[in-house]
This record gives C-alpha cells, structure tokens and sequence, in this order.
C-alpha cells in the first residue's frame, strides 16, 4: 500500500492527476471511496495536524462536532484549507460512538465505501491508514482495528496501568462477543466496509466509551469478519477523558449483559448445536455437583462422607466443567471466518438495479 513519502508526492494536486497517481502507484486505491471519520470533543489543539496528516488517496474527511465547547467545527471551517473536509455539528454530546456513528452516516450518505475511525487527538499514526484499509479492500474482513498488543516493542510508550487494564478488557471482550482472534478491544483506530457499517449502526450501540467493544459485539450478531492489524501505542501530552475507577464496575455488568445475550441469541435462537447442548448439561451437572454437596456439608451426620457421597457430589462437577470447556473450544473455533460484505454489496447493487428500471 501506499507509503507516507508516496502520498506526500500527490498531495494537493488537481483529482485527475491524483487518480493517476494513485492508479499508477496502487490500482486498489482509485476510486476505494475511503472516508476518514473524526470525533472531536475538546481536541482543538491538536485536529488540524490529524488532517494535515491524512494520506492524500483519502477521498474525505467527516469531522463531527460533539457539542465540544471549544467550539471544534467552527474552528475547523475557519481555519482548515483542505476541501476534503466535511463539518457535522451534534446539537448535543452523544459521546464517540454516538459521533462516530454520526460520521459514519454522513460518509455513506457522500458515497464512502471503507470508512476509517480516528481520534482528534492525534495519538494515532495515519500512516497506518493504509494498512487497515487493505484487509477490507481485498475482501479478506469487514473490519480491521488496531492492536497495540502483537510486540512488546510497541507497549514501550503505554503507561503500565493500560497495559493490564487493556488485557483484563481483551479477555472479558473475547468472552462477551465472541472474536476470540483479537485483542485490545478498546483501540479506536478503525476501518469498517460501508455496507457492513450501514447495518451495524441501525443497532443500539453504546455512544459512550463502551463503543468499540459494544460495536464488536454487534458485529458479531451480524458474523462479520474482523482483522487486528498491528500498530504502536502512541502516547504524548494529550489529556484523556477516561476516568478508569469510573468505568470499571460499568463495564464488567455490560460485558456481562453482551455475553448473556450472545450465548442465548447465538447457541438458542438462531441456531442450535452441539455446544448449545454442552452448555445446557454442563450447567446442569454443575449445579447438581454443587447442590449436592452443600445440602450434604450443611446437614448433621454422625459419620464421615463415603466415597459414593464424595463421587455423587464429585463426578457431576467434573463433568459438567469437561461439557462447559467443550463448548467454549466449540465457540472460539466458531469465529466468523467468511467477509459478509460482497455478499451486502451484491444484494444493494441488485436493488439499485432494480429501481432504476
């Protein structure tokens, strides 16, 4: 894909000859209909070097004003000389899902086809931009996010409390959605397929800082494909508006509430296998294990237990944990491995088809 020194070269040239360019440097690229979206909630400081930084073979730039009280979409239309730039202001703070989802509506509605998720706060290398896109563009996932995990030499810049808080969150997300083959689930560093987006914004997703795990739960009911690509933390100045004793209670109940509902959805409603079995009997001998031997340890007896009251109580919860451990192996090999996105682009051609006639 196209380098930082490649994109610097065509930078600010008329489109016709930046097609060319690109075409000639990299046919994925021309006409790819990549969008760039960026929620802006107090990052004045630093939004006008994130468009100054944005590869020139990137067709726009949703920038969408959270009811910052810097006032970031004024400032934007005021200073900002790059025509790719689109303001949306929200009347009121939603969050970053909610602008983000925002973003993303109005990149569709412009003809966006990959859109790409960035923070105003510059903590994210846009020379990676490329390298999320590529996945999508050759079909190969629906969405690719970034993971600052795949090398140690990439968390050298990460304060250590992120580092375990990150990795505690990984292991709860896998549980909660499903995609055991990813890591760091709270990377905002994104890229989705505009078909799959269109879908997945129409569910309720959580607008505040649960968005990104909550987003890879919904896309999970939809068996979306998802793609970690490795990239570097970057931390600088910047001030983050997470507060990590505030969230940590919140998140564990919604992760959670996710899991629940995707085991029922996924092994219960829409479909039912083996593992829906191995759930089923494996809670059921648990709780019979567990019974068992409480009811025993609670009740008088002169004499000590047996070894057929040791086994009664035993063997159920050994079987019942082999069941349960079952069905989780059956679940982390379930992770969705086929794009569903030509099959959406496929079905909106037809109809578009159909309509103009």
């Amino acid at each position: 894909m196209a380098s930082i020194s490649k994109t610097v070269e065509v930078r600010g040239k008329p489109q016709e000859e930046r097609r060319r360019l690109l075409r000639a440097f990299d046919p994925t690229l021309d006409g790819a209909g990549v969008w760039l979206v960026v929620p802006c909630y107090k990052v004045k400081a630093h939004i006008l070097d994130v468009i100054a930084k944005t590869p020139a073979w990137v067709d726009g730039i949703v920038c969408v004003d959270d009811a910052c009280p810097e006032h970031s979409g004024d400032f934007i239309e005021a200073n900002n000389k790059d025509k790719r730039v689109v303001v949306v202001r929200l009347a009121q703070n939603q969050g970053v899902g909610g602008a983000t989802m925002a973003g993303y509506r109005e990149a569709i509605a412009r003809g966006g086809q990959v859109l790409v998720k960035v923070d105003g706060d510059d903590q994210m290398d846009l020379g990676y931009i490329a390298h999320l896109v590529a996945p999508i563009l050759l079909g190969e996932a629906d969405y690719a996010k970034g993971n600052r995990f795949t090398s140690i030499s990439h968390l050298q810049t990460m304060p250590t409390i992120r580092v375990l808080g990150n990795a505690a969150l990984s292991f709860a997300a896998k549980l909660s959605t499903g995609y055991w083959n990813i890591f760091d689930p709270t990377n905002g560093y994104t890229a989705i397929e505009g078909q799959v987006a269109r879908m997945a914004i129409e569910k309720r997703v959580s607008r505040r800082f649960f968005f990104e795990t909550d987003f890879l739960y919904h896309l999970g009911t939809l068996r979306a494909v998802v793609r970690d690509v490795p990239m570097p933390a970057r931390y600088g100045r910047e001030v983050s508006n997470i507060r990590i004793g505030a969230i940590v209670g919140p998140f564990a109940l919604k992760h959670m509430k996710n899991f629940f509902q995707r085991v029922l959805g996924q092994y219960f409603v829409r479909d039912f296998s083996a593992a829906s079995l191995e759930l089923v009997f494996g809670v059921l001998f648990m709780l019979f294990g567990v019974v068992y031997a409480v009811h025993y340890m609670t009740t008088p007896h002169k004499t000590a237990a047996s070894a057929g009251v040791v086994m009664a109580a035993a063997l159920p919860v050994i079987l019942g944990a082999q069941l349960l451990m079952q069905a989780l192996n059956f679940d982390v090999l379930n992770v969705p491995s086929r794009p569903i996105h030509p099959y959406l682009r496929t079905i909106a051609r037809m109809e578009a088809e159909e309509t103009a006639k």
